[in-house]
């Protein structure tokens, strides 16, 4: 298992902590914040591949009522995946 980080911008700009704190609940592996206008949830997801850990990633954000807007990968997982044999699709 590998830890793969990575940020997903979403569609609202969330404030309500209520909303922040259930979205803490549901995921233990992520930092929520905001900046210039957009919130952002920076993900540290265990996965076998790089994969299984966006789409983990992005149900949960859709679970949560949230849209994904844009999915920013930190460089050296790109390489872990790559080392790996996984090619994100």
């Amino acid at each position: 298992m590998n830890t793969f980080d990575f940020t997903i911008s979403i569609d609202k700009f969330v404030e309500d902590l209520d909303v922040i704190d259930a979205f803490y609940a549901r995921c233990d592996d992520v930092s929520m914040f905001n900046a210039d206008g957009v919130t952002r949830i920076t993900f540290h997801r265990d996965a076998a591949t790089l994969d299984e850990a966006i789409r983990s990633a992005v149900s949960d954000v859709q679970s949560s009522g949230f849209k994904v807007k844009q999915i920013e990968v930190e460089p050296e997982c790109v390489g872990a995946a790559e080392r790996s044999g996984c090619q994100p699709q």
